[in-house]
């Protein structure tokens, strides 16, 4: 025969209890959000009609002048010839079209609005999709405007500190900033601490980056990793350095932020609300040395350290 030795309940319980109570709730959470670097380090220029086109010279080296000639001889006749058929950048659009049902949002808006998070959550996952395409998109995409003399290979497989010198080299003219996978980062800082030496750390946006030479490796999980390889990227950024830029579309009916719109489309016969967000925008790399790239990079590469400081 079981014998009870809980005895009498002497107080309210906590199951019970709970039915009075009110739960804290946070704002939903959603895993795939990332800091995108990119897209704040950027410059970003306005274009008209959605299209911006980038002027080159032709021949540069045929553009003669004269320097400390005392004499009268005559002066080189010259001109800068311009590219006749120059490229033109295109916007690029992110849309979707979120649906909200007008009994959840009149009912279930406390005490978070549903159509508010709903569109906050819909927002943030286009926004990665933005920098996803700013790096890899085939037309306009970093890793697909490359030019051909400004890729290199590792000596060693791992980012060595003398693989990162050799994109600075390519990229000399004011760079700004390392791109790479986290996986990236993590595998140049053990080829340092094998080195014995570890690269310092610099604050930015209230965040710490590892750097080189003074210039932070800022980490992206859309740059691809595939059979345990990845890219590191060195950029010059900016219109006035002749870098690389980001382009939006300004004026946007509805505009929530830079080439981003939100527009209500109504709300159909059962009773859906539906909303329209699009984004437009691009990347235009100016001239061919802002953007230099360190390929097939090792990620996956260990070392034993006892064997360092032996």
């Amino acid at each position: 025969m079981a014998v009870n030795t809980q005895g009498p309940q002497l107080a309210l319980s906590d199951s019970a209890a709970r039915q009075l109570a009110n739960t804290t709730k946070t704002a939903p959470q959603l895993g795939t959000i990332t800091p995108r670097w990119l897209v704040h380090l950027l410059q970003w220029l306005p274009v008209e009609a959605g299209v911006y086109r980038v002027n080159k010279v032709k021949n540069p080296g045929k553009v003669e002048v004269a320097c400390g000639d005392r004499s009268e001889a005559e002066l080189p006749q010259t001109f800068v010839d311009y590219e006749e058929k120059p490229r033109e950048y295109i916007l690029n659009t992110v849309s979707t079209v979120l649906d909200v049902h007008t009994r959840i949002s009149d009912l279930y808006s406390s005490p978070h609005d549903q159509i508010k998070e709903q569109l906050r959550l819909t927002i943030e996952t286009i926004k990665e999709q933005q920098e996803g395409e700013l790096i890899n998109n085939k037309e306009y995409g970093l890793l697909a405007n490359v030019d051909k003399s400004q890729r290199l290979t590792p000596r060693t497989g791992a980012p060595q500190p003398d693989d990162l010198d050799e994109l600075i080299a390519k990229v000399w003219k004011e760079p700004a900033f390392f791109l790479t996978h986290p996986l990236g980062i993590a595998a140049f800082g053990r080829e340092c601490t094998r080195r014995g030496v570890p690269p310092p750390t610099v604050s930015l946006f209230g965040a710490q980056f590892l750097t080189w030479r003074g210039l932070p490796l800022i980490p992206s999980d859309k740059v691809p990793v595939t059979n345990g390889k990845t890219s590191i990227l060195l950029l010059r950024v900016g219109e006035k350095r002749q870098g690389v830029v980001g382009l939006y579309q300004p004026g946007l009916a509805g505009e929530q932020g830079p080439g981003l719109s939100v527009r209500f489309m109504g709300i159909g016969r059962n009773a859906i609300a539906s909303y329209l967000i699009s984004l437009y925008c691009s990347l235009a790399v100016l001239t061919e040395d802002a953007l230099a790239v360190l390929e097939n990079v090792e990620v996956t590469k260990y070392h034993d350290y006892r064997d360092t400081y032996k």
